[in-house]
């Protein structure tokens, strides 16, 4: 039984050797080729052969990440298009229950005190994306607490995608409520009334750092996101390692019930890891659009 779990777990010691717990969390957190699928075993995903554009190699082949992320996708789109049918007004003969309620709840939240609070006037053309956003997280943080599951919010690759996209969501709603010329100052800003020497001088002290700034949020959306998801499973996997170090019965109800907590801190914390990216998505959005 130990031998099977370990196999699972993918820390197979050699014969006389201690179970490799390093390579145990390694093979969980990272990416790979392979899905592991309880009861049944590891399924090998399908290789293609790469596709060369100039110097470059670019291999479409699947891997666990992006299954999960389509995964996602999927859920995501199929929950929330049953809810709408659900809570139509014209389609719903009574109030909405169970789960269609409670998803109704999250997106009037979301809607009405983290889109439009956090945007103001005009936001509602964002409310869509902020909550597609919200909503496509929770179930890619989700689904990585699932056995044989992986979290692609895990991977820097997957959030750096999600700020980039965000990236140009902001500076396009920037672009197109300021104008070009409102846009324009927002990255070269001279006070007015200061000499020409004076305004030349905060040029060039303050274009490398709006630009920086603009940088330093999908940047910080990227890492934290990632961060968060990643040390969650470390943290969840050392504990299930601790119960082969011990090597006895009794010293694995000290990290079992700790690895339990540590389970149901990481769905808090896929929940408040959507809400945050959201909602600081909206704040940027909010900030350039109203840049003065």
């Amino acid at each position: 039984m130990t031998t099977r779990l370990l196999a699972w777990l993918g820390a197979v010691p050699q014969e006389g050797e201690a179970p490799n717990l390093g390579e145990m969390i390694l093979h969980h957190v990272t990416d790979s080729h392979v899905l592991e699928i309880p009861f049944v075993g590891a399924v090998e995903l399908p290789r293609w052969e790469p596709i060369r554009l100039g110097p470059l190699l670019l291999d479409l082949s699947p891997t666990k990440h992006a299954v999960f992320l389509l995964l996602a996708a999927v859920l995501c789109a199929a929950v929330l298009i049953w809810t709408a049918r659900r809570t139509h007004p014209r389609a719903a003969e009574r109030a909405p229950r169970g789960l269609a309620n409670l998803i109704e709840a999250f997106v009037i939240y979301l809607r009405d005190e983290v889109a439009l609070a956090n945007i103001g006037p005009g936001g509602e053309r964002y409310v869509p994306y902020v909550l597609t956003l919200f909503f496509f997280i929770l179930f890619a943080n989700l689904l990585g607490l699932l056995p044989g599951g992986a979290t692609p919010t895990g991977n820097l690759s997957v959030t750096a995608a999600l700020a980039l996209i965000s990236l140009v969501v902001i500076e396009v709603s920037g672009l197109l409520t300021l104008g070009l010329k409102g846009y324009a100052r927002t990255i070269f800003y001279a006070p007015e009334g200061m000499p020409r020497w004076g305004q030349a001088l905060m040029l060039l002290i303050m274009t490398p750092v709006e630009l920086l700034g603009k940088v330093a949020k999908p940047f910080a959306l990227a890492i934290r996101l990632f961060a968060n998801m990643t040390a969650g499973h470390f943290v969840l996997l050392s504990l299930i390692g601790l119960i082969f170090v011990a090597g006895a019965l009794w010293g694995a109800v000290a990290p079992v019930v700790m690895a339990i907590a540590i389970m149901l801190l990481e769905v808090f914390v896929a929940f408040l890891q959507a809400y945050i990216f959201a909602m600081l998505t909206s704040v940027f959005i909010g900030l350039i659009r109203h840049a003065h």
